[in-house]
């Protein structure tokens, strides 16, 4: 600041400034993180081209009295596709919503401790998960004789869109654990060399 305040002290009060939400994946996630962070801008498209599409179909119902039988479900996929991804993304760039009343008092050497166990928890946590999601994708896509079918919505279009819903949550719990792991020995590494917040 210009009066010679720290950045990070709000001069008008005297109080620590709210923590800022990082623009990129924090150095810690590595090339993995800074990898997700840039299929952000895919995920942001498909918001955008959910939105395109709920205007055709309103514009096709109400202009046209024709609506669509693939509009609700097809907005609904790309919307889970960018939900599924945001937790994933927020983990590469450190901007989970998080309760810091604890954390935010503690040493800059304890946060340290902390940093590497919150990963460590949240990469057995995830790879829990992502165990429980393989049974889950396992049955949407083989028949219980054997042979692959895909699950369906049942509706009119009838997409296999809880297939591909469910396969895409399992690849991002295997890499959101991979992700936890990366961040796990990084923050690990940078507390070894003495390196804290």
């Amino acid at each position: 600041m210009m009066d010679g305040t720290p950045d990070h002290i709000d001069s008008a009060a005297n109080t620590p400034a709210p923590p800022t939400v990082p623009a990129r994946a924090v150095p810690e996630a590595g090339l993995l993180g800074r990898l997700i962070n840039a299929g952000g801008n895919v995920f942001a498209v498909g918001i955008i081209l959910s939105a395109l599409v709920l205007l055709t179909e309103v514009f096709l119902r109400y202009v046209f009295n024709s609506p669509t039988i693939w509009a609700h479900e097809t907005t609904t996929f790309l919307c889970a596709l960018a939900f599924l991804y945001g937790g994933l993304f927020c983990a590469a760039r450190d901007s989970h919503v998080r309760v810091v009343l604890i954390y935010g008092m503690l040493s800059p050497r304890v946060r340290g401790v902390f940093n590497i166990v919150i990963s460590a928890l949240s990469c057995l946590a995830a790879g829990c998960f992502s165990y429980a999601a393989f049974f889950m994708v396992e049955k949407a896509i083989f028949a219980p004789s054997g042979e692959v079918r895909l699950e369906t919505s049942g509706s009119a279009w009838d997409p296999p869109i809880p297939a591909l819903v469910k396969i895409f949550l399992l690849c991002m719990l295997i890499l959101l654990t991979a992700q936890f792991l990366v961040l796990t020995v990084n923050y690990g590494r940078r507390f070894l060399k003495g390196e804290h917040e």
